[in-house]
């Protein structure tokens, strides 16, 4: 079997993008994703190290952090969900886990998570019909948990734009709640 090909969460060869409006979303397929949790009593010696990893401080409550090649944004006491460009660390979880040693637990999340990045003007009046989180209170770095439609959710706001994280085994339901939003506000 050397034909296969490798498809987007969308089930396309090359990612899906919609512009509605003065917005567009975009299927964003290529980003390598790990959580790394502190063990027991190894907190700050896992923060250290992986700031150090990130090139950045850690990020804290609800917030993201952009180091110069990788980001984290936190998802709960000393959980982080790590993102790297894909090409350059497809094996982003393994050199975690190697650099983090005993300190923390490392589990690979890249087929997990879909992403779509929204960026264009109005997203505050979008985002209001989509979940409970007001943008306009969220400042660039703030990370999110929140539920669009019925499935639970991350929601950054980046220096371009929000990325939304949702379950891949949903993203056409993600995708049809985001589009449809769109539609109905624009």
């Amino acid at each position: 079997m050397h034909d296969l090909a490798p498809l987007t969460a969308l089930a396309g060869t090359t990612p899906m993008q919609d512009s509605i409006g003065p917005v567009t979303i975009t299927e964003a397929p290529d980003w390598a994703l790990a959580s790394v949790a502190a063990r027991l009593g190894q907190e700050k010696a896992c923060s250290t190290a992986l700031a150090s990893v990130l090139g950045a401080d850690i990020p804290g409550v609800a917030a993201h952090t952009q180091g110069p090649v990788m980001s984290a944004f936190w998802t709960g006491p000393h959980i982080w969900i790590v993102e790297a460009p894909h090409d350059s660390h497809e094996d982003l979880a393994a050199m975690l886990s190697a650099k983090l040693g005993d300190c923390a637990s490392v589990t690979e999340q890249s087929d997990a998570w879909v992403r779509f990045d929204i960026t264009g003007d109005g997203l505050e009046r979008l985002f209001e019909r989509l979940c409970n989180l007001d943008l306009a209170k969220l400042g660039q770095g703030a990370a999110r948990r929140s539920v669009i439609e019925h499935l639970g959710c991350y929601v950054i706001r980046g220096t371009e734009g929000i990325h939304v994280y949702g379950p891949r085994s949903s993203a056409q339901s993600l995708h049809h709640a985001l589009t449809s939003a769109a539609r109905a506000v624009f």
